[in-house]
């Protein structure tokens, strides 16, 4: 299995942190009428009460408190003794000598990363420590691919790929930007909190009870979580729209990460889909793609949304890339060898012939990479959008003696027609559209046209 980390935040995790129920604003006047010396507060009600919380009293706590209250722990990772850090240490270091891609190690003195690191954990390191020290050991080989999932990062793993994630919250799947002080909501999940107070796509967070949630260039985003039944009022945008104040409840969330499937709407009355994919790590995303192309029936043209798409495992990827393409579309090259990625043809109605576009970003990482650009290589797409940022390692995953996974760079990839280094070039498109995703809806969306227009439609 090789898995690309997520670089997006899940709203939906548990932890203790603070709300207020109401917040007081200044009530519009008329002109024409004066203005009062105490004005009418309006009183925020949520628009949606979870069967589970009616009748409850609504948790708060202030605000204050809840800037200063990390996202909690819940668990502890088992007890690390010295003679098993010392193993886990040595077999980390051993794969990483055989098997990382880059024999010079990226360009790094990695005998001295090694040694600095064996000299902490010969001077005694509790178990948080000795994960942060071997987490922090890789993160120096700087690849931006590479690295170690302590025990309890290996079960939250494990149930993010399998689309098994139970959660307390909101119910959104967001992207930080951090440039622009805000949260931007990728999708909502159905009937959460978040969809039932009106929130969607490509809607922005700024505040969570009166809390900017970007501050001085740190992510607050812990700040919007809380435990089952509490309320928080978060301050929105809507593209184009100006600032809102909505209330939400909290509730428990289990749900897959969901693609985004829908027909466009066309001049000509083709049948042109629509498909937004997430990620390549939740194991439920093929049998989702399925599912909307066999809902879809015989298209004219697809456009496939991989803007967002940060990686995740090839026994997601491989599945949906059958509905599309067949054959050797590349090597995987490791520094001894290499393996085909081969791909038997799985058709659901026309999809194996059916015109693509697939639109891509600075955001599109990893196997999102490898999937956009094989099936270019191979004619069978054209791509929309924003040069990619070129992360086609692969990684190789390694349980070590204490229960954690190395995530290690162990293989790049070839396509097999140009034998382009997608490393070095990244995926450039066919046709330059890009805008910030908090700027546009599905109707606004600029790549959109440009991929109707490639398709002929």
């Amino acid at each position: 299995m090789n898995i690309k980390r997520i670089f997006v935040v899940l709203i939906i995790l548990s932890s203790l942190a603070c709300n207020f129920v109401t917040r007081a604003f200044d009530a519009p006047t008329p002109t024409s009428a004066p203005i009062p010396e105490t004005p009418t507060p309006v009183i925020l009600e949520p628009a949606y009460i979870p069967p589970a919380c009616q009748g409850q009293a609504f948790a708060t706590v202030s605000p204050a408190i809840a800037l200063a209250v990390p996202t909690p722990i819940l668990q502890a990772n088992p007890v690390v003794s010295p003679d098993l850090q010392i193993k886990v240490f040595n077999e980390l270091a051993g794969i990483v000598d055989e098997v990382y891609v880059y024999p010079d190690f990226n360009g790094n003195d990695w005998n001295e990363i090694k040694a600095k690191v064996r000299a902490k954990i010969d001077s005694g390191l509790d178990t948080p420590a000795f994960y942060a020290e071997i987490q922090a050991m890789i993160v120096e080989l700087d690849d931006e691919h590479s690295y170690i999932e302590s025990p309890l990062e290996v079960a939250e793993s494990e149930a993010d790929l399998a689309g098994a994630s139970e959660y307390v919250g909101i119910g959104v799947y967001a992207l930080p930007l951090i440039e622009k002080n805000l949260v931007s909501l990728i999708f909502v999940f159905p009937n959460s909190p978040a969809e039932r107070s009106g929130l969607k796509a490509h809607d922005s967070i700024l505040a969570v009870d009166g809390i900017p949630v970007i501050q001085n260039g740190e992510d607050l985003t812990y700040i919007v979580r809380g435990p089952q039944c509490s309320a928080v009022v978060l301050t929105v945008q809507s593209p184009a729209e100006a600032p809102r104040d909505i209330m939400l409840v909290r509730e428990k969330i289990q749900s897959p990460l969901l693609i985004q499937a829908s027909l466009l709407p066309t001049s000509d009355g083709s049948r042109v889909g629509y498909i937004f994919i997430p990620t390549f790590y939740d194991e439920t995303i093929p049998g989702q793609v399925a599912d909307a192309l066999g809902n879809f029936g015989e298209l004219d043209g697809l456009i496939l949304d991989n803007r967002l798409n940060g990686g995740g495992s090839s026994a997601v990827v491989e599945p949906i890339l059958s509905y599309f393409s067949s054959g050797t579309l590349g090597q995987f090259v490791s520094r001894t060898d290499s393996r085909p990625l081969t791909i038997e043809p799985q058709p659901i109605h026309n999809s194996q012939s059916v015109p693509l576009v697939i639109l891509v970003s600075e955001d599109t990482v990893s196997f999102g990479e490898i999937f956009s650009g094989v099936l270019r290589d191979s004619g069978r797409a054209q791509i929309v959008g924003q040069s990619t940022l070129g992360n086609v390692e692969i990684l190789n995953g390694y349980e070590l003696s204490d229960g954690s996974s190395l995530w290690i760079a162990a293989e790049t990839f070839i396509p097999s027609n140009s034998r382009e280094n997608w490393e070095l070039t990244g995926i450039v498109p066919d046709v330059e559209a890009h805008a910030d995703w908090d700027t546009f809806t599905l109707e606004t969306d600029p790549a959109i046209p440009a991929a109707l227009k490639l398709l002929g439609h």
